[in-house]
């Protein structure tokens, strides 16, 4: 407030000293010209009077004279000072008016409010720098668990669409350089309850400048950015970015793992993206060459990722030479039936419309489908606008670089675990993954897929916690007992327990907890409800244990445990 109190002073300077300036003379004027009373004397107006009398002549309300009839001296001094007081008035409303429009000073206002609405802020919440396709997806998510943020982005119209979208939280947003240090500490980053920032721009530079100023503010808070390129990805890794996610790179793995272990992209996409399109069944063949249309990022990407799982391909690409294309790409956009044809489409298992016009990406995936009706067809969305179109057109996998990160980020946020356990699932075989999917799927019987963590500590699991403490076994089958009948099993299955530097990755039922473990279940939302309720209620947990209930709260538990 104090900038806009300045701003304020600054631009009414001139009005404020032309006021004073000619109420000034316009008083001392009063004061010197004599009058008359009602008897003949001469009588002089005081500086009271005379100040009272200028005070609402200048405002122009009306008047009377007073105490006595002017003399004729007194009204020219009149008449001139009300042509003086009116044109200053005009000029100082003139130039507020001005003001109140400045670009500038509505800039300043905001962003006045807006810091006063982060510093109102008493929950723990995310810095979300840029609100395009994945800023918006991901706040809503956060949104729909409860998790506040808040917004920077460069660009108003963005900025207006968060305020008139549909979220249960208030979210603070500015719009404003996300990578300004200024702009940084307005939206809390030094704030201690700002518990993550994401870096979400479409800039490489704006992203590495935000996770450079998180990490020397405070570097044990998270940063997850994203990146268009390997050198930004070696520069935000060098300084400690805690994830750095790269779309491309993120959907070309994804697309290599269904095709070479089905099995454990059904578990991935079952747990992280329970709404998304499976690319193929588990037994269809996808050996074979793909055509790949454009040779952006997207396609260096799956250009790596396929030599090094041996995979054929032939590029299309506008400017092979410009882009520095491998030898043998075709030239053209892919749209065409005679450059597909030359690229071999009719020998080939898939093809890959990965361009930067949602049109053209459409175009080839329907031409490409009246030569070879049978092939994998992959198409690269570049605008959210576009979602229904790509839709109907009934591709078998949609790349959505927004939707990628967004899912990647909420998914490290809500559920870190889960991303050590894909990357151990990695290391197992096909017939493990294909036994777990059928095993998930049994236990959500047709219900939404849900996923959650319960740390074994005094605050997140009172009630298993106090049961280690006194030496007594814990194991991970009594957190997936249905705490209303011990004998039926709640729907969940434990996916991975952290042990200090030790994973075990499916753990036995039999197994024993210990101290600070984390603990990773994947299920029915209903089975986290009642396993919340078993960490958390200790005669709850006991009767899971021995079928018995027995006193709860503190002087209970106290006098059960001193009786003989």
């Amino acid at each position: 407030m104090q900038h806009v109190f300045y701003l304020l002073l600054r631009r009414l300077r001139a009005p404020i000293i032309t006021l004073i300036v000619v109420y000034s003379i316009s008083i001392l004027g009063f004061v010197l010209i004599p009058g008359q009373d009602d008897h003949g004397n001469a009588w002089r107006m005081d500086f009271f009077h005379a100040f009272y009398f200028v005070s609402f002549m200048g405002s122009t309300i009306g008047f009377g004279e007073i105490p006595y009839p002017f003399t004729p001296g007194q009204r020219a001094w009149t008449m001139v000072t009300i042509y003086a007081t009116v044109i200053s008035w005009l000029y100082g409303i003139g130039t507020i008016f001005s003001l109140f429009q400045d670009s500038s000073y509505h800039r300043l206002i905001k962003r006045t409010s807006f810091a006063r609405r982060v510093n109102h802020i008493h929950e723990p919440f995310f810095l979300v720098c840029g609100y395009g396709v994945t800023g918006n997806r991901l706040v809503h998510q956060l949104d729909s668990t409860g998790i506040k943020a808040v917004v920077i982005d460069h660009d108003q119209r963005l900025i207006d669409e968060l305020a008139a979208d549909e979220v249960a939280l208030s979210v603070p947003s500015l719009c404003a350089d996300a990578s300004d240090p200024d702009i940084l500490n307005l939206a809390g980053i030094q704030n201690a309850l700002c518990v993550g920032v994401l870096a979400l721009t479409n800039d490489d530079h704006a992203n590495l400048q935000i996770a450079i100023d998180s990490k020397l503010i405070r570097p044990q808070r998270m940063v997850i950015s994203r990146t268009q390129s390997k050198e930004t990805t070696a520069n935000l890794d060098s300084f400690g970015t805690d994830y750095i996610i790269d779309p491309f790179s993120t959907f070309a793995d994804h697309l290599i793992l269904t095709l070479k272990d089905p099995y454990k992209h059904l578990i991935h996409d079952l747990i992280v993206n329970p709404h998304h399109k499976v690319l193929t069944v588990p037994n269809q063949d996808t050996s074979g060459s793909w055509v790949i249309c454009g040779y952006g990022r997207f396609g260096r990407a799956l250009e790596e990722m396929f030599r090094e799982h041996k995979i054929d391909m032939t590029f299309i690409d506008v400017n092979p030479g410009q882009r520095n294309a491998p030898e043998g790409t075709i030239l053209g956009t892919g749209t065409e039936a005679d450059t597909l044809r030359e690229a071999g489409i009719e020998s080939a298992v898939g093809i890959v419309a990965g361009t930067q016009d949602d049109a053209d990406n459409l175009s080839i995936i329907i031409t490409a489908r009246d030569i070879k009706p049978d092939l994998i067809t992959i198409a690269r969305q570049n605008s959210g606008a576009n979602k229904p179109i790509f839709r109907a057109a009934d591709v078998n996998m949609i790349m959505e670089p927004g939707h990628i990160i967004a899912n990647e980020i909420f998914m490290l946020i809500l559920t870190p675990l889960l991303m050590e356990f894909f990357k151990l699932a990695r290391s197992y075989d096909e017939e493990w993954a294909r036994s777990l999917f059928m095993r998930i799927a049994n236990t959500l019987d047709g219900h939404q897929m849900s996923a959650w963590t319960f740390p074994i500590t005094k605050e997140e699991s009172p009630a298993p916690f106090e049961l280690i403490s006194q030496k007594q076994s814990m194991k991970v089958a009594y957190l997936c007992r249905d705490p209303r009948e011990r004998e039926q099993s709640l729907p969940a299955i434990p996916l991975l327990i952290k042990r200090k530097n030790q994973s075990i990755i499916l753990p036995d039922p039999s197994v024993d907890l210990e101290k600070d473990d984390e603990i990773l279940f994947c299920g029915q939302p209903r089975g986290k409800t009642f396993m919340t309720w078993t960490v958390s209620n200790h005669n709850t947990l006991r009767y899971i244990k021995t079928g018995k209930e027995g006193p709860d709260g503190l002087v209970w538990r106290w006098l059960s445990k001193s009786r003989p």
